[in-house]
């Protein structure tokens, strides 16, 4: 028969189980005690190595103190004189194992690393199939072989606890086997053996004793059975127990099933309940505006609206008073921000690749009542994602919302720096009015230079027409004057109609740039640790056999 990693019809593979527990561990690592991610990629490790040895050999292990008859009990079992207890004081002090079957299960010993085996062959069909452990003693004065009945209780599969009636109540095995091993209720035995040494009075009382103990330790549905190494009562059922549940080939997937599920389950009570984990609108428009503010998007923007004045004037107004606004300082000039593609015909994409953006001149230019209010955005939103987390994810939560802190800065001047202002578009029309400035000047300079020729050489060295009693040069003076000023004047008002929407264009564009820094340095790190503690409660409920 092949060995299957199904429990029942319906529910999630056992082999799926064991992989999303070691998903969900290595998810929850750094989150959650380390000392459960241990134990469940233990668990994990072991449940998949157990199955990798199929299933064509169930262990099934007696327990016992020192005394109790177990390795009598194991040689009763067995029908065969093969464990010896000490002859001073009956003792076991190495694990022996006996197996029934066509071929030696020799990976399945290797892994429990069982060095001492004894074949039995087919001499009980009913047993084949079968390797019966005989643990050392788990009340020895060794600490090794403590030690190593403690290793094989987490590698076998079905656990036969054997008692005497002195020591039936002892609290070691109550409190540290029985107890903790209550899970696996299902694929355990506790036997009273020696009752050879007890009247039927005094047998029932121990049983009845016995059994009240075992319920207390929530072992309910676990099997209590009376047995005699010495007379042989009870052996014969106990064999018949123990073939059964070779026979059924269950109990290797019940024990790991339960191991799995613990694991999940002390994982679980470290994730909690299911949290509603969001992002608020509000919290995400208040960061972007507060890392906008740090970045000197105002200031930027109030120097395009500045500069877009100060050279549309330059280009419409009057040459000499353009000439001499020339000397005035341009905003964006000052902030670095004057590069030759931010000049040109920007459309509001990055304007140049990164290696050719200089740094610009508004680091440290927030000052830090803008840096405290960057704190204050990004705390208010890792709080709001992280409401109704378990303390680690939310400490997580808040850790991965200030992981890119340091290079905070340095990515919104590169934003700011990389982004097009768009300070080429629309200008067309000034070189229009740039020509008609320069013409009506040059006019003006043809009636100066008339009227001051005839100034310096006396008289009417040139002719000077008059048009209704005017001098022509003086109309055309005062006239280009005035068309100048009137041109000036209606530029400017298209100048400012132009900055204003040009301000407006790239507070857009750097709003944008700030809320894809905003998206790389925050929002994703945030989304990614609430996207693993989503997976982690999956692969949790997965390894629990929830579908």
């Amino acid at each position: 028969m092949i060995f299957g990693r199904r429990q029942k019809s319906g529910q999630v593979p056992l082999g799926e189980r064991i992989t999303a527990l070691s998903q969900a561990a290595d998810l929850c690592r750094g989150r959650v005690d380390d000392a459960l991610v241990d134990a469940a990629l233990q668990a994990a490790q072991r449940a998949d190595e157990r199955l990798g040895l199929g299933g064509e050999y169930t262990v099934v292990a007696l327990a016992g103190a020192t005394g109790s008859g177990k390795s009598s009990l194991f040689n009763g079992l067995a029908g065969a004189q093969i464990a010896t207890a000490g002859v001073r004081r009956p003792t076991t002090d190495r694990t022996l194992a006996a197996w029934w079957g066509d071929t030696e299960p020799a990976e399945l010993l290797d892994w429990l690393n069982v060095p001492v085996r004894r074949p039995l062959g087919r001499g009980r069909p009913e047993l084949s199939g079968l390797v019966l452990l005989d643990l050392p003693d788990f009340d020895s004065t060794s600490a090794r072989h403590r030690v190593e009945v403690e290793r094989l209780l987490g590698l076998v599969d079905m656990f036969i606890w054997v008692v005497d009636p002195q020591k039936y109540a002892d609290a070691a095995l109550h409190e540290r086997y029985l107890a903790p091993l209550a899970a696996h209720a299902g694929v355990m035995t506790v036997v009273l053996n020696q009752a050879d040494r007890l009247t039927p009075e005094e047998l029932r009382a121990a049983s009845g004793d016995l059994r009240r103990l075992v319920d207390a330790d929530g072992l309910g549905s676990t099997p209590l059975m009376v047995t005699s190494a010495m007379s042989g009562l009870g052996v014969d059922d106990l064999r018949r127990r123990i073939a059964r549940a070779v026979r059924d080939r269950k109990v290797v997937t019940e024990r790991l099933a339960t191991d799995i599920d613990q694991a999940a389950v002390a994982l679980a009570g470290q994730l909690g309940e299911p949290a509603t984990m969001r992002l608020p609108r509000e919290r995400l428009d208040a960061l972007d505006q507060a890392l906008a503010e740090a970045a000197g998007i105002p200031l930027v923007t109030r120097a395009v609206l500045v500069s877009s004045r100060h050279r549309g004037s330059l280009a419409t107004g009057w040459p000499v008073l353009s000439w001499l606004g020339r000397f005035r300082p341009d905003p964006l000039r000052r902030l670095h921000l004057d590069l030759p593609a931010l000049r040109g015909r920007g459309t509001g994409q990055q304007a140049n690749p990164p290696a050719q953006v200089q740094r610009t001149a508004l680091t440290g230019a927030s000052g830090g009542v803008q840096a405290a209010q960057v704190s204050r955005a990004v705390r208010a939103l890792s709080d709001d994602a992280s409401r109704g987390l378990p303390a680690g994810w939310a400490t997580a939560v808040r850790a991965a919302s200030v992981s890119h802190a340091d290079g905070l800065a340095d990515a919104l001047d590169h934003a700011v720096a990389t982004t097009g202002l768009a300070m080429g578009r629309g200008r067309r029309w000034w070189g229009v009015v740039r020509i008609v400035q320069w013409f009506l000047f040059a006019v003006l300079v043809v009636g100066a230079g008339w009227m001051i020729i005839n100034a310096l050489l006396g008289g009417d060295l040139l002719p000077v027409p008059r048009w209704r009693q005017m001098p022509v040069p003086v109309l055309l003076m005062v006239g280009s004057a005035l068309g100048g000023i009137v041109v000036a004047g209606l530029a400017r008002l298209g100048v400012e109609v132009g900055a204003r929407h040009r301000s407006a264009d790239a507070q857009e564009a750097l709003m944008l740039a700030v809320a894809r820094v905003t998206d790389v340095a925050v929002i994703a790190p945030v989304e990614s640790e609430l996207e693993r503690y989503e997976q982690a409660r999956q692969a949790v409920a997965t390894a629990k056999g929830e579908q």
